[in-house]
């Protein structure tokens, strides 16, 4: 038998030929080892369809929605951006007049109380215009006011006082006359002076509307809601409407508030259908449908800017407080009434007029009560 070599111990290891370069023979792996690998599980391979797991697909939805709501985001911000922009850009043109007269005036008052002035001029109106309109012609200067009223807001409840425009007051410079001849005579300082010289109550802010830019507001708003008693046919104004509740375009609201010599009362009737036009615009510039129309939004805003002219330091603050207060005014929560009056021949009532005027002045407006009535006389026991 062969003597075994040192180096045979280690053939496992070295191959058969101990080192030799020969090759080794093959050693044959047991069963058991074969099937211990067998059992191992499956690789995780990515399923066909372009290898997204249903992590990736989850992650991927949400970027979806993410994406969304970033586009809603920025609609919502560009949306409010336009709300608030478009207001301040129509302030930005439209026209700025000095009203604030010189010399003595009614010191500070609590409240805030607005001149609202609608002229007879017929500025901006082509010669087609003024005939399609009724205005007739324009005579020149700067013509009357056929609409005089006085806005405060504050503590109580919004008032809206209408003063007759033949009210016989005292005009600084010119004696006693009618109160819209102070605009003839001396523009909105002017009439600002008559009026707190009369009333007692500072002017904080003005606001003018000519013929064209009561056309131009209405139109833009689709129309205003009037609701006269009657039917009424009248030439000098153009008007022609039937009794009734309707909807009225920006000619048809002109005529309307334009209107005396169909009433038997003329101009105390007339400032009640003017208070009714303020009303119906109030109630639809203020409507959800005008600001969630961004047509007829910008219409309204721009529309308004143009025909207005609003009182030197008068801000887009100030002009938002007195929309709200027309409204509120119009409203069930305010009050409009008449100043209060003698008799029908449009004379001030002393003692009720200094009452009233002194609780608006006092921001005392819950106390007015039976001194606000619509055409200014006392009211019927």
């Amino acid at each position: 038998m062969a003597q075994e070599r040192p180096e045979d111990r280690y053939d496992w290891l070295y191959g058969s030929d101990g080192g030799r370069g020969e090759p080794a023979p093959t050693r044959q792996q047991p069963a058991t080892s074969r099937r211990r690998g067998d059992d191992l599980p499956p690789p995780n391979l990515p399923p066909p369809g372009g290898g997204r797991t249903e992590r990736g697909r989850d992650r991927s939805g949400g970027g979806r929605r993410r994406g969304k709501a970033r586009w809603v985001l920025l609609l919502l911000v560009a949306w409010l951006v336009f709300l608030v922009g478009t207001p301040l850009y129509a302030y930005s043109t439209s026209t700025k007049v000095p009203f604030e007269p010189e010399g003595d005036r009614p010191g500070k008052q609590p409240g805030t109380t607005f001149l609202l002035v609608g002229s007879d001029s017929r500025a901006g109106l082509s010669a087609q215009e003024q005939r399609e309109l009724a205005t007739g012609g324009d005579g020149g200067g700067r013509g009357r006011t056929d609409t005089i009223m006085l806005l405060h807001t504050g503590a109580g409840p919004s008032t809206l006082v209408s003063i007759p425009r033949d009210s016989m007051v005292q005009v600084p410079g010119y004696g006693t006359t009618k109160i819209n001849a102070a605009y003839a005579y001396g523009g909105p300082a002017l009439l600002t002076q008559t009026v707190e010289q009369n009333t007692g109550i500072r002017v904080d802010d003005y606001v003018e509307i000519g013929f064209g830019g009561l056309v131009k507001v209405v139109d833009a708003l689709g129309g205003v809601e009037i609701c006269p008693k009657e039917a009424i046919k009248d030439r000098d104004s153009g008007l022609d409407v039937k009794a009734g509740c309707q909807e009225a375009d920006g000619r048809t609201a002109l005529a309307y508030s334009r209107n005396r010599h169909s009433y038997a009362t003329q101009d105390i009737q007339r400032v009640q259908s003017q208070r009714e036009v303020i009303a119906g615009i109030a109630s639809r510039a203020a409507s959800p449908w005008t600001i969630i129309n961004p047509v007829r939004y910008w219409g309204v805003n721009t529309g308004a800017a143009s025909a207005v002219q609003i009182g030197e330091g008068t801000g887009p603050y100030a002009l938002l407080k007195f929309a709200l207060g027309l409204r509120s005014a119009m409203g069930d929560g305010g009050q409009s009434c008449t100043v209060p009056l003698a008799d029908f021949s449009v004379r001030w009532d002393p003692e009720r007029s200094k009452q009233l005027f002194d609780l608006i002045a006092a921001d005392r407006t819950g106390s007015i009560g039976k001194l606000c009535t619509p055409d200014g006389l006392p009211p019927k026991s």
